[in-house]
Protein backbone atom coordinates (compact mmCIF):
# COMPACT_ATOMS: atom_id res chain seq x y z
CA UNK A 1 0.00 0.00 0.00
CA UNK A 2 1.26 3.44 -0.89
CA UNK A 3 0.09 6.89 0.05
CA UNK A 4 1.22 10.33 -0.95
CA UNK A 5 0.31 12.73 1.84
CA UNK A 6 0.31 16.48 1.31
CA UNK A 7 -0.09 19.19 3.92
CA UNK A 8 -2.80 21.50 2.58
CA UNK A 9 -4.69 24.62 3.56
CA UNK A 10 -7.69 23.38 1.55
CA UNK A 11 -8.52 20.73 -1.05
CA UNK A 12 -11.48 19.50 -3.06
CA UNK A 13 -12.47 16.76 -5.48
CA UNK A 14 -14.90 17.34 -8.33
CA UNK A 15 -16.60 14.65 -10.43
CA UNK A 16 -18.62 15.66 -13.50
CA UNK A 17 -18.68 19.28 -12.34
CA UNK A 18 -19.92 18.49 -8.81
CA UNK A 19 -17.80 18.82 -5.68
CA UNK A 20 -17.95 15.42 -3.97
CA UNK A 21 -15.41 15.97 -1.19
CA UNK A 22 -13.69 19.01 0.26
CA UNK A 23 -11.79 20.32 3.24
CA UNK A 24 -11.61 24.07 3.76
CA UNK A 25 -9.15 24.18 6.64
CA UNK A 26 -5.57 22.99 7.20
CA UNK A 27 -5.37 19.23 6.88
CA UNK A 28 -4.14 16.40 4.69
CA UNK A 29 -4.70 15.48 1.07
CA UNK A 30 -4.04 11.75 0.73
CA UNK A 31 -3.61 9.86 -2.54
CA UNK A 32 -3.93 6.14 -1.77
CA UNK A 33 -2.79 3.25 -3.94
CA UNK A 34 -3.29 -0.47 -3.34
CA UNK A 35 -1.31 -3.41 -4.72
CA UNK A 36 -2.25 -7.10 -5.01
CA UNK A 37 -0.66 -8.28 -1.76
CA UNK A 38 -2.28 -5.64 0.48
CA UNK A 39 -4.76 -6.64 3.16
CA UNK A 40 -6.79 -5.27 6.02
CA UNK A 41 -3.75 -5.09 8.33
CA UNK A 42 -2.05 -2.82 5.80
CA UNK A 43 -5.12 -0.58 5.69
CA UNK A 44 -5.18 -0.23 9.49
CA UNK A 45 -1.43 0.49 9.59
CA UNK A 46 -1.72 3.11 6.84
CA UNK A 47 -4.61 4.90 8.55
CA UNK A 48 -2.70 5.13 11.83
CA UNK A 49 0.44 6.29 10.04
CA UNK A 50 -1.44 9.00 8.15
CA UNK A 51 -3.21 10.23 11.29
CA UNK A 52 -0.07 10.27 13.46
CA UNK A 53 2.40 11.62 10.89
CA UNK A 54 3.84 14.86 12.27
CA UNK A 55 3.83 16.95 9.08
CA UNK A 56 1.45 19.75 10.01
CA UNK A 57 2.68 23.11 11.26
CA UNK A 58 4.84 23.03 14.39
CA UNK A 59 5.48 19.30 13.84
CA UNK A 60 1.94 18.38 14.78
CA UNK A 61 -0.10 15.48 13.46
CA UNK A 62 -3.71 15.30 12.35
CA UNK A 63 -4.46 13.56 15.66
CA UNK A 64 -2.86 16.44 17.61
CA UNK A 65 -5.03 19.15 16.04
CA UNK A 66 -8.09 17.23 14.79
CA UNK A 67 -7.17 18.02 11.17
CA UNK A 68 -9.37 16.58 8.42
CA UNK A 69 -8.21 14.41 5.52
CA UNK A 70 -9.37 14.25 1.92
CA UNK A 71 -8.61 10.72 0.68
CA UNK A 72 -8.47 10.02 -3.05
CA UNK A 73 -7.97 6.57 -4.61
CA UNK A 74 -4.93 6.63 -6.90
CA UNK A 75 -3.99 3.45 -8.77
CA UNK A 76 -1.29 5.39 -10.65
CA UNK A 77 0.90 5.31 -7.53
CA UNK A 78 1.77 1.80 -8.76
CA UNK A 79 2.61 2.87 -12.29
CA UNK A 80 5.94 1.56 -13.58
CA UNK A 81 7.56 3.67 -16.29
CA UNK A 82 11.04 2.15 -16.22
CA UNK A 83 10.62 0.64 -19.69
CA UNK A 84 9.35 2.38 -22.77
CA UNK A 85 7.13 5.45 -22.79
CA UNK A 86 3.88 3.95 -21.54
CA UNK A 87 3.56 3.14 -17.82
CA UNK A 88 2.50 -0.33 -16.78
CA UNK A 89 -0.25 -0.62 -14.18
CA UNK A 90 0.15 -4.34 -13.41
CA UNK A 91 1.26 -3.68 -9.81
CA UNK A 92 -1.97 -1.82 -9.06
CA UNK A 93 -4.68 -4.02 -7.58
CA UNK A 94 -7.97 -4.17 -9.54
CA UNK A 95 -11.06 -2.44 -8.19
CA UNK A 96 -12.58 -5.50 -6.47
CA UNK A 97 -9.39 -5.77 -4.37
CA UNK A 98 -8.51 -2.13 -3.92
CA UNK A 99 -11.90 -0.50 -3.31
CA UNK A 100 -12.62 -2.40 -0.06
CA UNK A 101 -9.12 -1.53 1.20
CA UNK A 102 -9.55 2.13 0.24
CA UNK A 103 -12.83 2.07 2.19
CA UNK A 104 -11.08 0.36 5.11
CA UNK A 105 -8.40 3.07 5.33
CA UNK A 106 -11.09 5.77 5.32
CA UNK A 107 -13.18 3.92 7.91
CA UNK A 108 -10.19 3.40 10.20
CA UNK A 109 -9.26 7.09 9.95
CA UNK A 110 -12.83 7.93 10.94
CA UNK A 111 -12.78 5.42 13.79
CA UNK A 112 -9.62 7.10 15.06
CA UNK A 113 -11.42 10.45 15.08
CA UNK A 114 -10.40 12.02 11.77
CA UNK A 115 -13.04 13.79 9.68
CA UNK A 116 -12.65 12.15 6.27
CA UNK A 117 -13.79 13.49 2.95
CA UNK A 118 -13.51 11.21 -0.07
CA UNK A 119 -13.22 11.17 -3.78
CA UNK A 120 -15.32 8.75 -5.83
CA UNK A 121 -13.54 5.42 -6.31
CA UNK A 122 -12.82 4.73 -9.99
CA UNK A 123 -14.21 8.05 -11.22
CA UNK A 124 -12.41 10.63 -13.35
CA UNK A 125 -11.73 13.24 -10.66
CA UNK A 126 -10.45 16.78 -10.72
CA UNK A 127 -8.44 17.43 -7.56
CA UNK A 128 -7.68 20.98 -6.45
CA UNK A 129 -5.53 21.94 -3.51
CA UNK A 130 -3.80 24.84 -1.87
CA UNK A 131 -0.63 23.33 -0.45
CA UNK A 132 0.74 24.53 2.87
CA UNK A 133 4.30 24.81 1.65
CA UNK A 134 5.81 22.23 -0.67
CA UNK A 135 5.32 19.46 1.86
CA UNK A 136 4.65 16.00 0.44
CA UNK A 137 5.52 12.61 1.96
CA UNK A 138 5.42 9.14 0.42
CA UNK A 139 4.33 6.35 2.76
CA UNK A 140 4.70 2.69 1.87
CA UNK A 141 3.87 -0.52 3.69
Amino acid sequence: MRAVVQRVLSASVTVAGEVVGAIDEPGLLVYLGVTHSDGIDDAAWMARKIRDLRILRDEQSASDVDAPALVVSQFTLYGDARKGRRPSWTAAAPGPVSEPLYDAVCAELERLGTRVERGVFGAMMEVSSVNDGPFTVLLER
